[in-house]
């Protein structure tokens, strides 16, 4: 059928993209809690990565990332474009990753896990965590060194070793859990960074601050909740940092 008139229209809601790691099982069912229908529209992409997180992986998943950005759609100028890789964002640097997705898309910011955390802290007036990861130390490593070099003391850390992703996706919450409790127990804490977007926090960040009486990051969480300062979009509650006030974009 033809010659029916009609004017084209634009959805208000704010336009979020994500880039997520191909091996990444948590984050996009993660985000698109955070991010309930109504208050923003979600759109996702995923950038090659192997199957083990190492600095040689990261830095092919670097070459990798335009290409990524550019799958997401070319008409829309997003409001906040996110990478979804703390350990990547890490190895590759903040500022780097800025470039490449901006180099891709059409986006009034792009942030990503380690830059979110860093603002979150910042909101929260935290200055001395502990850090849970799941990775070796060559990938963990560098997470600390960002936050120490942006003038965060990271008073103890705890890794569960692992190198292989889809190991990552399958720790159980309670074994987080357990070492988030023994971290605080063993050092005098501000608050507890969970990271890795791979990792299944977001169910237990409410409850491990009412454990710890300690406002408790995740990676996930963190980066839905710059993304929502950044764009205006609704997010949906998780823990104490959903309440803190507006950052500046980093």
């Amino acid at each position: 059928m033809t010659g029916i008139a009609y004017e084209l229209t634009t959805d208000p809601r704010p336009r979020l993209g994500l880039v997520v790691l191909q091996v990444d099982e948590t984050i996009e069912e993660d985000a698109r809690r955070l991010f309930p229908p109504e208050g923003a529209r979600l759109h996702v992409s995923r950038v090659p990565s192997g199957a083990e997180l190492t600095p040689d992986t990261i830095r092919t998943m670097a070459a990798a990332l335009p290409a990524a950005a550019a799958l997401l759609p070319p008409a829309v100028t997003f409001d906040v474009v996110g990478y979804g890789c703390t350990s990547g964002t890490a190895m590759i640097g903040a500022a780097r990753v800025r470039q490449l997705v901006r180099s891709a898309v059409r986006t009034r910011a792009v942030t990503d896990p380690l830059s979110a955390a860093l603002a979150a802290l910042s909101a929260l007036g935290l200055r001395r965590i502990g850090i849970v990861s799941p990775y070796v130390a060559s990938v963990a490593g560098p997470i600390r060194a960002a936050f120490e070099a942006d003038g965060i003391a990271v008073a103890d850390t705890f890794s569960f070793g692992e190198e292989v992703e889809a190991r990552v996706a399958r720790i159980p919450p309670s074994a987080i859990r357990a070492a988030a409790l023994a971290l605080a127990g063993r050092s005098a804490l501000d608050g507890v960074f969970l990271s890795c977007t791979n990792l299944r926090t977001l169910d237990l960040i409410p409850e491990l601050e009412a454990d710890l009486g300690l406002p408790v990051l995740g990676s996930t969480q963190a980066l839905a909740w710059h993304m929502a300062r950044l764009s205006g979009a609704g997010v949906a509650p998780a823990g104490r940092l959903m309440t803190a006030g507006l950052p500046g974009a980093r």
